[in-house]
């Protein structure tokens, strides 16, 4: 894509057009949930969710994830002109967004991440995001679940007809029509960090979980 022509997805107008591309392009799926109620119950009982899933899968959730707007939920997304137009789709679907990556403003994107999840007990993070390497658990999710005490809750798309980019992630675009899932995993809480090494095995525990939702 031309440079000159990137400044123009950016503007309002054009993120609202794709915002709403987006939302009746996701209305063709034939949409299932799977396993939400437990862990909404947590939330609405007063705990803290922090959702996750791989960054190869989270379009496909951005039709539900609308749902749960009216609990204020956040998501980090980066400074890259991607996460500019998905700033502007995040936000109209009812999402705070707070820009950042590991690899720039890290630090004070994680810290306004625990400072929202604390106030409003929901939000989501791509665990892979946004360069990869695919399937490589970033420490912020670990990070941010463990200061704020914050169940993780993976979560998983799947779809039975999709297109597969040829990109790091291996990107998945459901067709239209298709049947879609959105599979919530069981609830993890991750004990303290105590000793040298411990961290490290939070992250691989996350990872191992995740890893076989990975689709390749």
């Amino acid at each position: 894509m031309s440079k000159k022509f990137r400044p123009f997805l950016t503007y309002r107008p054009v993120l609202y057009l794709l915002y709403r591309f987006i939302r009746l392009y996701s209305w063709t799926f034939r949409f299932t949930v799977e396993n939400e109620h437990a862990w909404m119950d947590c939330l609405k009982g007063g705990g803290k969710v922090l959702l996750c899933t791989w960054h190869q899968q989270f379009f496909s959730a951005i039709r539900h994830f609308k749902t749960y707007s009216a609990f204020k939920p956040s998501l980090m997304i980066s400074k890259s002109f991607d996460g500019e137009i998905i700033t502007g789709v995040a936000e109209r679907t009812g999402w705070r967004t707070v820009r950042g990556s590991s690899s720039t403003d890290g630090g004070k994107a994680l810290k306004a991440m625990i400072e929202n999840l604390n106030g409003s007990g929901l939000a989501a993070h791509i665990l892979d995001g946004p360069r990869g390497p695919a399937g490589r658990v970033k420490a912020g999710a670990i990070q941010l679940a463990l200061v704020t005490d914050a169940v993780v809750v993976p979560f998983y798309t799947t779809a039975d007809r999709a297109w597969y980019f040829k990109s790091w992630d291996t990107f998945m675009l459901p067709k239209p029509f298709s049947r879609v899932t959105l599979r919530f995993g069981e609830m993890i809480r991750f004990e303290a960090v105590r000793r040298e090494g411990d961290f490290e095995a939070r992250r691989l525990e996350l990872e191992n979980i995740m890893l076989p939702g990975l689709i390749k």
